[in-house]
Parts: structure tokens; C-alpha cells; sequence
């Protein structure tokens, strides 16, 4: 094993699999000359050069449809958004080209390609530069969601994004590019749609992802001081999602929060709220809890931002609550 940092594993993961594959190339703002907005692509030019790692024009509807024009040519684009609030300006290719070229041509064409980039809060960044939207491609037939919360999880999911036949949005975090961790030295891939229990519990479920997650294991931490032993789920993919996994923790802990940095209405929480309700609501000993950001467009404030971005003691006061202490 290595400690390599989050943006150092994905840019090994893209690396490693534009080696193995040709018709994968790299494309977005600042990708090639900068490195990389994030240094996520650091000296990917040098390698593959200026045709595979390409610098667009500040035009993403026009570089994502050229993205997924090629991919009906036979090749793997990597597109990469410098945060996905400036995916909105491409979103109508994603959800009416990417999603629905499989189904719409009857399965003459695969959309082999991945969108990525950073997703939600990143500090005092403003109402336009600091919202997610895992929900919102989730809730579109075709796409895959990926949302990593570390360098291995990173690496290895990347690598089977890239490699899969269809569409996938996947999310990183301007606040992990930064992040350290443990990564193989050798070949490795994450199947998608499949979660991973972070840490073993027995009183209460704690479902999350992405950067946010941290806070579920500082709230774990503080309340096993307690006595309250927390169960933590990363669901590492959002769609699909390991439904299995949530149901079998909490038909095991018969209690359920769910922690994630979203708007409240019709969320990914919202989804796994239902899917517990519907088919393991004999199990739950209390109502589930999600915890989200407050309903408003996020705050540059540092102080209102701090209230409107859930934090570990949001996760204890709920934790709490389930366990009726």
C-alpha cells in the first residue's frame, strides 16, 4: 500500500486506464496546460499529449456534446467539469443524448463515457458554486451516480466508471482533492452499485456519502463514548444503489439515519427513506431521520454557512432521537 492524496488517485486512475485503452481520452477546462483546476490531471499532457488531454473553451454544452458525439465513433471520453454547478450548462446533453442514446437507438449505440468533477459545498463559494445534484442525475434512467469519500474508493471506482458501457456522473469534493489515504500499489477496480460498511455497529444505522460522511464518523466516535454503538454505510454509488446492504443493517440495528448534503425535498435520503419504510418497516424500533442542508440556497456568510451545512452534532441529536435518549 501507498498514501497518495484523493486527487493523486484520480489522476492514477485515468492515467492507468488510458494506458490500457486508447480510444480513452481526457477533456475539459484547464485538464492539459494548468494540470488540472484541482492538479487532478497533473502531467497527464506530457504523457498522452495535446490529442488526448484536451483544453475546451468555457463552453460546456458544446464540449459535452462533442464528448458524447464521440463516443458513436468508438471512443471513452472523460469529461471533466471544473465543479458540476457549470454542468447545468451542459445538462441537456447528459440527460437527453447520454442518458437515452442506449434506449433510443434499440442498442445500435453505447454512451461509454463519464462526467466528473467536483460536487456540492467547497467553503465560502456562494449560493451558484455550492449545490449537489446526486439527486438530480439519479433521477434519470441511464445514468450511473458515483459518489467517492476517499482516495481508495476514488481510484477504484473511477476505474470501473471509465471501463463501463454507459453514462456515469461521478462526484468528487474541492475539500478531498486534498485528502490522504491508503491505495494499493497494484491493479485494483470497485464494482459500482456496491456500498461498504465503514464501521460495524449494533444500536443505530447511519447511511451517507461523499465528503460529508466524515461527519457520521466523528459523530460515531463521540457517541461511542456513550455506549451507542453506530453503524456507518458509505453508499459509494447512489444509482444504483446497494439496497441490500441499507436493508441488512437495519434489520439489524432496527434504526436508521441518513446523513447527506442535499436540499431536503426529494432527495437520495428521501429514496432510502422509502425503500426502508416499504420493505423493512416491521424491523424499525423509531421513525428514520435524514439530516440535510437547511432549504435554502447555500450561504456565503461563514456563520449562516456552518447552520446550513449539516455537522457531527446534527448526526448525535439524531442519533439520539432514534434511540429515544
Amino acid at each position: 500500500m501507498k498514501t497518495i492524496q484523493f486527487r493523486e488517485a484520480i489522476a492514477e486512475a485515468m492515467s492507468e486506464e488510458m494506458r490500457r485503452d486508447e480510444s480513452i481520452y481526457l477533456m475539459g477546462e484547464e485538464v492539459a496546460e494548468y494540470n488540472g483546476a484541482y492538479k487532478a490531471s497533473k502531467g497527464m499532457l506530457d504523457e498522452f499529449g495535446a490529442k488526448r488531454v484536451i483544453d475546451t473553451p468555457i463552453a460546456e454544452l458544446g464540449f459535452a456534446g462533442v464528448a458524447i458525439g464521440s463516443t458513436m465513433t468508438g471512443n471513452r471520453p472523460i469529461v471533466e467539469y471544473m465543479t458540476f454547478n457549470f454542468s447545468l450548462v451542459g445538462i441537456d446533453q447528459i440527460i437527453n443524448n447520454a442518458a437515452k442514446i442506449r434506449q433510443m437507438s434499440g442498442g445500435q449505440f453505447k454512451c461509454p463515457i463519464v462526467f466528473r468533477g467536483p460536487t456540492a459545498s467547497a467553503g465560502q463559494l456562494a449560493a451558484t458554486h455550492s449545490q449537489a445534484f446526486e439527486n438530480w442525475f439519479a433521477n434519470t434512467p441511464g445514468l450511473k451516480v458515483v459518489v467517492p469519500s476517499n482516495p481508495y474508493d476514488a481510484k477504484g471506482l473511477l476505474k470501473s466508471a471509465i471501463r463501463d458501457d454507459d453514462p456515469v456522473i461521478f462526484m468528487e469534493s474541492e475539500q478531498m482533492y486534498g485528502d490522504k489515504g491508503e491505495v494499493p500499489e497494484g491493479e485494483y477496480t470497485i464494482p459500482l452499485g456496491v456500498a461498504e460498511i465503514k464501521r460495524e455497529g449494533t444500536d443505530v444505522t447511519i447511511v451517507s456519502f461523499g465528503k460529508i460522511i466524515k461527519e457520521a464518523y466523528k459523530a460515531a466516535d463521540e457517541l461511542e463514548k456513550e455506549g451507542i454503538s453506530c453503524e456507518i454505510i458509505d453508499l459509494r454509488t447512489v444509482r444504483p444503489m446497494d439496497r441490500k446492504a441499507v436493508l441488512e443493517s437495519v434489520k439489524k440495528t432496527n434504526r436508521l439515519v441518513v446523513l447527506e448534503e442535499a436540499w431536503p425535498f426529494g432527495n437520495v435520503a428521501t429514496e432510502i427513506t422509502y425503500l426502508v419504510q416499504s420493505e423493512a418497516f416491521d424491523y424499525l424500533d423509531a421513525p428514520i431521520v435524514k439530516i440535510n442542508t437547511a432549504d435554502t440556497p447555500a450561504p456565503y456568510s461563514p456563520v449562516l454557512l456552518a447552520e446550513w451545512l449539516p455537522n457531527h452534532t446534527d448526526v448525535i441529536k439524531a442519533v439520539k432521537k432514534v434511540m429515544y435518549k
